[in-house]
């Protein structure tokens, strides 16, 4: 009867050790790893750069701000330009302040001061002076 009870006995101990399977699935997609993407190949190669034109013979090429700055002193700006108006404004003979530009303009005056500082001073070549007054405020102006 002793051979009986340890027959018995093994089935019951193995059965309880497995775990019970389970009928469904997780619905978890699998988890990406933290990298930059592949990078793909590009569809089109790089054109070779295309070579200027040659210069006539004895002809020297001028730098581009050169013509700039010749262009604008032969031609002079646009009739009824801002440019016109301000060259206007500053050309009399106490010149002009900033509020009297701002308003001609209707420029904020971060934008006048850039103007006169970039193109007349810069791209037009002219020598624009700045004076400051008794009461403090900053006058510009150009010789004629």
């Amino acid at each position: 009867m002793i051979a009986n009870i340890e027959e018995t006995a093994a089935p019951q101990a193995t059965a309880t050790a497995e775990p019970p399977k389970a009928t469904k699935k997780a619905n978890v997609a699998k988890r990406a790893r933290n990298v930059a993407p592949a990078k793909g190949k590009s569809g089109k190669k790089a054109s070779p750069a295309k070579k200027a034109p040659k210069a006539a013979r004895g002809a020297t090429p001028k730098p581009k701000a050169a013509r700039a700055v010749k262009a604008a002193k032969e031609k002079g700006p646009r009739e009824g330009s801002k440019t016109e108006t301000i060259l206007a404004l500053l050309k009399r003979p106490g010149g002009a302040n900033l509020k009297e530009i701002m308003k001609a303009t209707s420029w904020q005056a971060h934008s006048v001061r850039g103007f006169i500082s970039g193109t007349l001073g810069k791209k037009m070549g002219l020598a624009v002076t700045s004076t400051k007054g008794e009461d403090g405020e900053r006058s510009y102006s150009v010789k004629a």
